[in-house]
């Protein structure tokens, strides 16, 4: 094996009991869906180490145990057996592998490269509902997701496996940043019908939490859009998002034909 091999290969080390302080670490960063100390963000469960391999984000730890066989990687290795992982993982079973991830330091100009499509979640606490509106935003071509004050965190870890991956392909900002483009509004009763709007433009598209919608800050500054319904009063947060998204997606697709 040549010397070139033995670097690329990642130390490999072993921690017997939950009570270690790395674990306590991980648990208390599950528990509160924020990163830890270190800044890392801790996924569990080996399709998101997969899709976190093959982004941007940097993989800086994996804990799995001994007998797993991994993809090949650099990041440091630490043996720990299912009995353990099961009780610092934050799902019901063990996630078979955890691993302790970095992500990128985005900026507003890497979510509004051209024709740019931002979605905004405004006061979406719900971290099922945030994961599944980064999948629509990356299937549905948005280049990048806001988290204002009050939303959910964007590395809550049911936020991670809602969004199957996405996350780590999407630019995502978390706070209020200045987007000097269009603003549209999720509405359930007011404005133009979403199939009727020209999506083409640079625009961004802000959605509220099913219990208060857009706030009132924001949609002054917007114009509302709204997805005619039958009997049903609204929608879930993340359908409305996945439908106007959609129409974005068709809009544009027929101006480029």
């Amino acid at each position: 094996m040549g010397d070139a091999t033995l670097k690329a290969m990642p130390v490999r080390e072993s921690i017997l009991s939950v009570r270690h302080p790395l674990l306590k670490e991980i648990r208390r960063a599950l528990d509160k869906g924020d990163p830890t100390p270190e800044g890392c963000t801790v996924i569990e469960g080996r399709h998101l180490l997969e899709e976190a391999l093959r982004g941007p984000a940097v993989v800086e730890t994996i804990l799995a145990p001994a007998e797993w066989d991994l993809p090949a990687h650099r990041a440091r290795r630490i043996d720990v057996s299912e009995t353990v992982l099961r009780q610092v993982a934050s799902t019901e079973s063990s996630p078979g592998v955890m691993a302790l991830v970095r992500w990128p330091a985005w900026t507003a100009a890497e979510l509004l490269v051209s024709p740019a499509l931002v979605v905004i979640l405004d006061g979406v606490q719900d971290p099922g509902n945030a994961g599944t509106i980064l999948r629509s935003a990356e299937a549905f071509g948005a280049t990048g997701v806001v988290f204002r004050r009050g939303s959910v965190s964007p590395r809550n870890p049911k936020l991670l496996r809602a969004s199957a991956g996405s996350s780590f392909r999407l630019p995502t900002l978390a706070g209020d940043p200045e987007l000097p483009v269009k603003l549209y509004a999720a509405h359930p009763h007011e404005g133009a019908n979403a199939a009727d709007v020209d999506w083409g433009e640079p625009c961004a598209l802000a959605v509220g939490s099913e219990a208060h919608g857009v706030s009132a800050e924001l949609l002054r500054q917007a114009t509302p859009v709204r997805i005619p319904t039958g009997r049903v009063e609204s929608l879930n947060a993340a359908v409305a998002a996945s439908i106007l998204l959609y129409e974005a997606s068709q809009c544009r697709r027929a101006t480029r034909t």
